[in-house]
């Protein structure tokens, strides 16, 4: 059977059409039914507390609205109901936004029975259901899935539609550094180039592998092979491990003593004791040195 349809099993379980609580079947006929296609008042809806997308594209929803004005809203939206005449959205937060760009007063929308962990899950899933979302945000979709919805990964794997090893490959990218995460939201880095850096352990490593691949332009084969090299030690030598506070603190020092006095200045240290060498040309260079130390 395909992931598709073990997707929309998932969506089913999810979004299930039996009544509502037994005081809300006590509302007059005349309003929305449960299970049912109706028209809200866009008044009446609540945007959805739960939708994981912070940010939307504000000219797509200008473009959508121009839409719906020829066409009007093609997809329902889904909402849960709060009260008689008061709904949550579900799905469809676009489209909400661009009804009431529009001028819409009533929107089409499917009401369904929900608790706030499935609201939670459908608005993840319909969030990750999205073609453009970087792949940080599906990552991170995956996280919340898992830790807030508590699914496992299988499991996770069959509401999505994807099977295991693509789940665990987005997962893993929680992983790396800040740095390699934020190009990959802002797209500066592919999803296989960091399917390839991810397998590197050593954070100072792989930074050295993504700066690398952003100054050069590399392709995800050259990335790969870069990774090869690393991790047999081919590519370390290129490496510069970051210097400790102690190393700055050292090398300032010996730039201040090399500065006073006009010659360059050692500053070795093994954290408890130490040596620092003062190195001179000649007799009158050494007579210079002595004049600055008042010897």
């Amino acid at each position: 059977m395909s992931k598709k349809k073990a997707l929309g099993r998932g969506l089913s379980a999810l979004l299930s059409d039996t009544p509502e609580t037994k005081n809300l079947d006590e509302a007059p006929a005349a309003n929305p039914s449960a299970g049912g296609m109706n028209e809200i008042l866009i008044a009446e809806i609540e945007t959805n507390p739960f939708q994981p997308r912070e940010h939307f594209d504000q000219e797509a929803i200008h473009e959508l609205a121009d839409s719906i004005k020829v066409h009007g809203i093609i997809q329902p939206l889904t909402v849960r109901r709060l009260s008689h005449n008061q709904f949550q959205l579900i799905s469809g937060e676009r489209r909400l936004q661009a009804g009431r760009l529009a001028g819409l007063k009533s929107v089409p929308a499917y009401v369904r029975q929900a608790n706030d962990q499935q609201m939670l899950e459908m608005a993840l899933i319909e969030n990750i259901q999205r073609e453009n979302l970087n792949p940080m945000e599906i990552a991170l979709s995956y996280q919340r899935l898992i830790s807030e919805c508590h699914l496992n990964q299988e499991e996770l794997g069959d509401r999505v539609g994807k099977n295991r090893s693509t789940v665990t490959n987005y997962l893993r990218l929680l992983k790396l550094p800040p740095d390699i995460q934020i190009a990959l939201r802002d797209n500066k880095l592919s999803m296989g180039h960091a399917r390839a850096i991810v397998n590197v352990e050593n954070p100072d490593e792989q930074l050295f592998i993504f700066k690398k691949t952003i100054l050069e332009d590399l392709s995800v084969r050259k990335v790969e092979e870069l990774v090869r090299q690393v991790m047999s030690g081919g590519g370390k030598k290129d490496i510069k491990r970051p210097a400790s506070s102690s190393e700055k603190e050292i090398n300032t020092l010996q730039s201040s003593l090399s500065s006073h006095f006009g010659t360059k200045v050692s500053v070795k240290s093994d954290g408890k004791k130490g040596e620092i060498r003062i190195p001179f040309l000649s007799v009158e260079d050494l007579n210079r040195i002595l004049e600055i130390l008042k010897i």
